[in-house]
């Protein structure tokens, strides 16, 4: 009895180790604002606090191939499609903590509003707003609601717009519409994200709920936009833990297609 306590106390002492504001150094655990604390995990499950500390924080956290700052991107990402919003809070502010800035954070969760529901959308709005509130972030820390757009590539979006057109235009016209006019020629291009972090944000989505036959093609537009295939490799690696195996390993044949089709 002793020794699992022992055990369960030491789990505990793992998960809470970074309780500041400050950056959290390498190998160590994001803060718990919200949710369970850490002696709650370690009291119900000691194993999952031993995996959280020891193969989460301590290790995936710090893998080489993506920056801690691109893992938040991907971890809010997969958290907000999946309408993860007890551990929202938390993640928000690690990616605070991890260079993510508020503006960033705001855009992340404009765009996801299309990529997986205006409910999740909203939903992160409210964590998001906790957040902020506690770090005194206020609205002129935020992107803008309209105005100032990236330059549009005319040739490819009308290429796109007319590969589109020509397989769906018939079977619903007006998504086909707003996906030209709301997407592609406003959300896409607001500056609140560069187009290669939008790309992971969107990809990272996908691949978290399952949407797999979305993948192809914004997998190759996020190559286009700078993003490499060992970061795409890493992004599957850092998801896997947030959004289960099973969507990994059903995205990963897709993926290596992509990889093989791409140019050298």
């Amino acid at each position: 009895m002793k020794t699992h306590l022992l055990l369960v106390a030491s789990a505990a002492f793992l998960l809470t180790a970074c309780a500041s504001k400050q950056p959290a150094p390498a190998g160590k655990p994001a803060s718990r604002s919200t949710g369970p604390s850490a002696e709650q995990i370690a009291a119900v499950s000691p194993g999952l606090a031993r995996f959280t500390a020891q193969t989460i924080d301590a290790g995936l956290w710090n893998r080489p191939g993506l920056s801690r700052r691109d893992r938040s991107l991907i971890t809010l990402s997969a958290q907000i499609a999946r309408n993860q919003s007890t551990e929202l809070g938390n993640q928000i502010a690690f990616a605070l903590d991890n260079g993510v800035t508020p503006a960033e954070v705001s855009e992340l969760i404009t765009h996801l509003a299309f990529y997986a529901s205006i409910g999740n959308a909203m939903s992160a709005v409210t964590a998001a707003r906790s957040v902020f509130v506690n770090r005194n972030i206020g609205i002129e820390a935020l992107p803008a609601a309209q105005g100032g757009l990236l330059a549009l590539d005319e040739k490819s979006e009308a290429s796109r717009a007319e590969r589109v057109e020509a397989n769906f235009g018939a079977v619903a016209p007006g998504v086909v519409q707003a996906t030209t006019d709301v997407l592609f020629r406003d959300l896409w291009l607001r500056p609140g994200l560069s187009p290669r972090d939008r790309s992971l944000v969107t990809v990272s989505a996908l691949i978290a709920v399952g949407q797999v036959a979305q993948v192809p093609v914004h997998l190759n537009k996020a190559m286009d936009n700078g993003l490499t295939e060992g970061e795409v490799s890493e992004a599957l690696t850092q998801v896997a833990y947030y959004a289960g195996w099973p969507n990994v390993f059903s995205a990963m044949p897709v993926v290596k297609d992509v990889f093989s089709k791409r140019p050298a």
